[in-house]
This record gives structure tokens, sequence and C-alpha cells, in this order.
């Protein structure tokens, strides 16, 4: 119920926030939804404002470009199938409890055996913690108003986005498709030293998915209400340095 909860939460406010397509930026600050900005109207836009071949019956926002991938990547975790297979459908309701069918398929079988792209998603978030610590390198240089000079910085959003970032590549670098990727997939590692230590960082992060998984759905969700209530004006962000 817990799982089912947060779960739920976490995807009606994703939803929301998705199609607002409003205060996702303040100041050097981008929304974790948003990056990167591939067409949009703020100054983090890559490729200008809304483009011309947009559909006119569908809401325009930034967001509906890019986050498919990062959803796509979650959906389709090792961890979080076992989550949500149990917390939304009862399959199985639990480790020890059997389940009044016949026959067993898995995810051998349309839709479940689409759960197999999950590598294909890993290269593509690698990408995205890429640009997202780049954001987080952003969030410490702002323009002075009075000026318009640009100084280095570091408000309590530079913090966020930085601590937002680290969940989410300790979260990412941690995947199994990543460990089977860098020593999983050889029989033998002693011959591979260098292949050996990183399969052994990729594994150590690895033992704790679960809470990486957690706390980096919390931080992204977070961080998008932070950059979201300082732009409305209802938060201030504060100026440590």
């Amino acid at each position: 119920m817990t799982v089912f909860l947060c779960f739920s939460a976490f995807i009606v406010y994703a939803t929301w926030a998705t199609f607002q397509g409003d205060h996702y930026t303040a100041g050097p600050y981008l929304s974790p939804f948003y990056s990167p900005e591939l067409f949009g109207a703020s100054e983090h836009s890559w490729f200008g404002p809304k483009p011309g071949w947009w559909p006119g019956w569908l809401p325009f926002s930034p967001a509906l470009l890019i986050l498919w991938a990062p959803l796509g990547f979650r959906l389709t975790c090792y961890y979080y199938r076992g989550a949500y297979y149990k917390a939304f459908w009862a399959d199985p309701p639990s480790c020890t409890v059997g389940e009044p069918r016949s026959g067993y398929r898995g995810e051998r079988s349309f839709p479940l055996v689409m759960q197999n792209v999950h590598r294909y998603f890993l290269y593509i978030a690698l990408g995205f913690i890429v640009m997202l610590s780049y954001d987080a390198w952003k969030a410490l240089w702002f323009t002075d108003p009075a000026t318009g000079s640009v100084e280095f910085g570091i408000g309590v959003g530079s913090i966020v986005l930085a601590v937002n970032a680290t969940l989410l590549a300790g979260y990412a670098f941690g995947c199994h498709s990543l460990r089977h990727l860098l020593g999983g997939r050889k029989d033998l590692l002693s011959g591979s030293p260098n292949l050996a230590k990183t399969y052994d960082c990729v594994s150590c992060l690895n033992r704790q998915h679960m809470r990486w998984a957690w706390m980096s759905l919390f931080s992204v969700g977070f961080s998008d209400l932070y950059v979201r209530l300082c732009s409305m004006g209802v938060w201030t962000d504060w100026r440590i340095l």
C-alpha cells in the first residue's frame, strides 16, 4: 500500500507538472522534468521557442519532448518492475503466496516482453545524467540584476539540483543492465583487472539499488517543486554564497 500510494502520488504530480509548460525555470535553475529544454521560451532552450510543427490540438510543454526517456528507464527498471507489479496488480501478492493460474509466462510475451528494452533506455539515461550534471553546474552562476554580469554563487537551489544529479547518478550507475554490460556478461573477471574494478563499483551501488531508486524518485520530484515554487514567488531561494 505504501508503494502504491507513493507511486500514485508521483505519477499524478509528474503528469500535472509535465503538462504545465510554465514555471520550470528560476534564474539559473532548470527543473529536471524539463532538462534538456529542446524547445521553449526560456533562456535554457536549445533550439528556440515552440516549433511550428507542433500539433495545434496538443498543449505545448517542453517536458513532453524529453520526459519519455527517463520515464521509460524507470518504468522498465528491474527493481521498479517487482515493486509496481506487486503494488498495482498484486502479481505476485507475496513471494510465498501462490496464484490461481495454471501457467506462468513471465516477461516472455506481449506486453511484458517490452520490458526488455530497459538496457537501451540505460544508454539514454546515462546521457541525461551528463545533462543534469551540467544543469547543476549552471545553477552556480547567477546574473547580477544591477550590472548584468554573471558571477559564481551558491543558492539553496544549487544544492537541490546538485543533490538530485548525484542521486540520479547513483541510481543509473547501479543499474543491473550496466552491471551486466561492465562485467556480468563475462565468465571470468580476473583477467581484466580494470573491468573488474568498474564491475565492483557498479556492484557496490547495485546492492543499494532500491534505496537509490526511491531517493532519486523523491529528489527529482522535489527539485521540480522547488524550482516551480521559486519561479512562482512562493519560495525565496536563499543565497548561501
